[in-house]
C-alpha cells in the first residue's frame, strides 16, 4: 500500500460478499490495470470470482449511473467505481470529475451499501501510471479493499440496530 494511502483498520475479509465494479473504458491502459489491481485483491481477501459482477461503461461520468443500479438492486454489499480522468486543454475535466464524484458520493451517503470510489483525477497519465503499482500504490485494490472494509462495517452497524 502507498504512503499515502488510509490504513485499512477493520475487517477486510471479502468472503462471500458480493461485489459490483463498474469500470470506465477511456483511458483503457489505465482502468484495466485499476481493475486487475482491484480483482486480485478482493481475491486474495477470500473473494470468489463468481461473486463479483464486472460492468464497463464508456466514461467516469456514467459510473454513477451503473453504479446506483447495482445499488439499488440490494443484491451488492459492496461498490467499486474505477475511471480515470486525465485533464486537458478545456472544462470538460472539470465537468465529468464534478459529475463522477457527486454521483458516487451520494451512492456512499445512502449508507446501504460499502462504496470505494477509484476514479484517478489527474493532469497527466504519467501521474495515472503511478496509482497502478508505482510510486503512490495501486488505487484499484485501495477501492476495492475500503468498499469491503465499509461493507463489514455496515453490517456491524446493522446487528448492532438488531439487538
Amino acid at each position: 500500500m502507498s504512503l499515502d494511502a488510509p490504513h485499512l483498520m477493520g475487517r477486510v475479509d471479502a468472503s462471500g460478499m458480493k461485489i459490483g465494479i463498474a469500470v470506465s473504458r477511456f483511458n483503457a491502459e489505465i482502468t484495466e490495470a485499476l481493475l486487475a489491481g482491484a480483482r486480485s485483491a478482493l481475491k486474495e481477501h477470500g473473494s470468489a470470482d463468481a461473486d463479483v459482477m464486472v460492468v464497463h461503461v464508456p466514461g467516469a461520468f456514467e459510473l454513477g449511473t451503473i453504479a446506483a443500479k447495482m445499488a439499488d438492486s440490494g443484491r451488492f454489499d459492496a461498490i467499486v467505481c474505477l475511471g480515470c480522468v486525465i485533464r486537458g486543454d478545456t472544462a470538460h475535466f472539470d465537468y465529468v470529475c464534478q459529475g463522477a464524484m457527486e454521483a458516487i458520493g451520494k451512492i456512499a451517503q445512502r449508507g446501504d451499501v460499502g462504496v470505494g470510489n477509484g476514479v484517478l483525477t489527474l493532469d497527466t497519465v504519467e501521474q495515472a501510471r503511478a496509482r497502478i503499482g508505482g510510486a503512490h500504490g495501486h488505487k484499484g485494490e485501495e477501492a476495492a479493499l475500503t468498499a469491503v472494509e465499509v461493507a463489514y462495517q455496515l453490517k456491524l452497524i446493522e446487528q448492532a440496530l438488531e439487538a
